[in-house]
């Protein structure tokens, strides 16, 4: 018997009731500004960091300094054929503010190119994980596994001055960025490629690269990679992924050891690892209901089903949105263009227009409407990427364009260390004893 477990079972299911009630009868006290219910329940709309890549609004959805993404469809240039966005165009709109010439994408697509080579070793290290360790925890170690390349680290040891910390941030961050694809793709084809690797071409963007790097030349898939890379890059410094970077790199931590923490943020089911619940829910029902061309009525039911069993429908409700997400919508307008035929991409459709009434009827859920993962799987899929593990990695290889961006800021600001109070649960009861008595 772990009597330490019992002793602290005991502890915690008395204290747990005990704070519940104390939340709830006093929520609406204010300590500092901050009700006490933003307190217990994970700072939601405390306004307290600076994000100037993107902001996101409930509505209108996520705008990259000032762009929606419609917009950005529309006025990113394309270069190498494409037909929608280069994120190569997104990053210079997020490091500068300013919309990037087709010239200038295509220096920035030449210059990651030139920075993509990664060190050997990295390879090493990630051929002695075994397969069965989740991708993302691949992942994570192969960013860090980088971390001896980093700029910032080695001109911090020699004394470099202030002044220089954002140049050797901007190094490590691009740098980064243009090694993240062959990374993720190395890690894909030992994983679900029995070690078949494809060499980079040089010749390609970005995401076309990453894309043929995986096993798929065309074109349509190379356009998906990049619509892909740049929905996912940013969405305000709010979200888990997106803080952990901040939190971690205001310790003055290299670009590789905030990412990799903001990696592991993306990898829990409550953020990044949605996706991959998304597509294995609708595997599920696929199974149970015996066919891959659902009517609405039987989603319907399979949808109340999962609700009844206290499970929640993957894809749908976001913490900001209180509207269908623009990232599913584009998707989704992809789709339309490229495979309105396909049977998982119908059953999103089907699922988007069944949800949303069922969980308002409920009248527990502030936003019954899709976010970004509620699609993203079924149009990978389409393209033969079916390994639902391996869906948050590509959401991580896009999310570091923005939190990156971001840090470069950071370190031009001269941000501080971040570093907010916390109570002790016997602090909170005192101040509400107080202000009671006020």
């Amino acid at each position: 018997m772990d009597i330490l477990k019992e002793a602290f079972k005991l502890k915690f299911a008395a204290k747990t009731e005990e704070l519940k009630d104390l939340i709830k009868a006093n929520f609406n006290v204010v300590i500092d500004k901050v009700k006490v219910e933003q307190l217990h329940g994970g700072m939601r709309g405390i306004k307290l960091m600076l994000w100037d890549t993107s902001s996101l609004d409930p509505v209108e959805g996520i705008r990259f300094r000032g762009y929606s993404i419609p917009e950005l469809r529309e006025k990113l240039p394309r270069i190498n054929g494409a037909r929608e966005p280069m994120p190569e165009g997104l990053f210079w709109l997020m490091l500068t503010g300013d919309l990037p010439t087709e010239e200038q994408v295509a220096w920035v697509s030449r210059d990651w190119q030139d920075r993509s080579t990664v060190n050997p070793s990295v390879f090493r290290v990630l051929d002695s994980l075994e397969n069965n360790i989740h991708p993302m925890t691949q992942f994570s170690i192969g960013i860090m596994a980088m971390q001896s390349d980093s700029l910032f680290a080695r001109k911090y040891d020699e004394g470099m001055p202030k002044s220089k910390y954002w140049e050797y941030m901007y190094e490590d961050s691009v740098n980064l960025i243009a090694r993240l694809p062959r990374i993720a793709a190395y890690i894909y084809r030992k994983n679900f490629h029995n070690n078949q690797h494809i060499a980079p071409d040089p010749n390609l963007d970005w995401s076309a690269n990453f894309g043929h790097m995986m096993g798929n030349r065309q074109p349509d898939f190379m356009d998906l990679m990049r619509l892909y890379m740049t929905i996912h890059a940013d969405h305000e410094g709010g979200n888990a992924s997106a803080h952990t970077v901040h939190l971690i790199g205001s310790t003055l931590s290299d670009a590789y050891l905030s990412l990799s923490g903001g990696i592991n943020a993306l990898a829990g089911p409550l953020h990044g690892l949605a996706n991959q619940e998304v597509m294995d829910w609708i595997a599920e029902m696929v199974v149970d209901l015996g066919t891959n061309r659902p009517t609405r009525e039987q989603i319907q039911d399979y949808v109340k089903k999962t609700l009844s069993e206290g499970k929640i429908v993957p894809g749908y409700g976001h913490a900001v949105l209180r509207a269908p997400d623009p990232r599913f919508l584009a998707q989704k307008e992809f789709a339309q263009k490229y495979c309105a035929d396909d049977a998982l991409v119908n059953i999103v459709w089907n699922v988007f227009e069944v949800v949303p009434p069922i969980l308002e009827d409920l009248g527990k859920v502030k936003n019954p409407w899709p976010n970004v993962d509620a699609h993203s799987g079924a149009l990978l899929e389409h393209y033969g990427i079916n390994e639902h593990n391996f869906y948050t990695v590509l959401f991580g290889v896009s999310r570091a364009m923005g939190v990156l961006a971001q840090l470069c800021w950071d370190r031009a600001y001269g941000l501080p260390l971040e570093r907010p109070k916390s109570l002790t649960t016997e602090e909170l009861k005192e101040i509400i004893l107080q202000a009671a008595n006020v």
